[in-house]
């Protein structure tokens, strides 16, 4: 089998929860290496100055000096993915010529995607998504197609395995989600936000700001309601057009 060389990384970011998230996607891919991070460009810099560095992943707006402005300093910077809270800057990370912009929060299938970006020139290998993962193109489509995919949660003291073709529905209590399964609930201290990050958009929807569903366990739906079972999970002002969109 090829082995492919490991890909450097260093992660730039003033936020500590988003250097976080990166940071944990990173160690979840076996070819990506973790270098370091940084919480400002200056830092940034050094490590640049100091180690090689494969590919970057740049926030946009930091204190002192933004992404931008930093990425347009460098002589020979590395690829670069931005992270970002905000899609209007966009635009003007293409004109860069970076790699991709992942938008806050970032979705491990959307991190796969934008990683596997950054090593399509290598044309005599294959890229590392395709390898440790799906290829970025078909990775939605697998996950529908899997029946063994799973995602774990910290309850018990312990981490327990979920198989997503169990999950029903989703629900969030205050500082606790309750995972509502075929086979019973589990709760775990998390926001449902960063649950949401780590399923599957063909698979489930935000259907309010305190429930995610499974697509397809719903039974029936209004414009107000969806049922799962016996449960009625409520469809949020806020997330009606989207659902209705994709339900339909």
């Amino acid at each position: 089998m090829l082995e492919l060389k490991p890909i450097r990384c260093l992660i730039v970011d003033d936020e500590p929860p988003a250097r976080e998230v990166i940071r944990r996607y990173v160690q979840e891919v076996p070819t990506l290496h973790l270098v370091g991070e940084c919480a400002n460009a200056v830092q940034a810099l050094t490590v640049l100055q100091q180690q090689p560095i494969d590919l970057l992943f740049l926030d946009i707006r930091m204190p002192q000096l933004d992404g931008t402005t930093f990425l347009k300093t460098l002589k020979n910077p590395p690829k670069v993915i931005f992270t970002t809270a905000y899609a209007e800057y966009a635009l003007e990370g293409y004109e860069l010529d970076i790699i991709d912009y992942l938008l806050k929060p970032v979705r491990f299938d959307r991190f796969l995607k934008a990683v596997n970006k950054a090593c399509a020139p290598a044309a005599s290998q294959p890229s590392f998504a395709a390898v440790t993962a799906a290829p970025a193109e078909t990775l939605s489509q697998a996950d529908e197609k899997r029946s063994d995919s799973f995602v774990y949660f910290r309850a018990d003291r312990k981490m327990q395995k979920v198989m997503l073709h169990d999950i029903l529905y989703i629900e969030s209590m205050k500082d606790y989600v309750k995972i509502n399964t075929t086979l019973g609930t589990i709760i775990t201290k998390q926001s449902i936000t960063s649950v949401e990050s780590m399923l599957s958009e063909k698979q489930f929807v935000r259907t309010h700001r305190s429930f995610i569903v499974a697509i397809d366990k719903i039974r029936s739906y209004t414009n107000e309601l969806i049922e799962i079972d016996a449960a009625e999970i409520p469809i949020g002002k806020l997330y009606r057009n989207g659902v209705l969109k994709i339900l339909s």
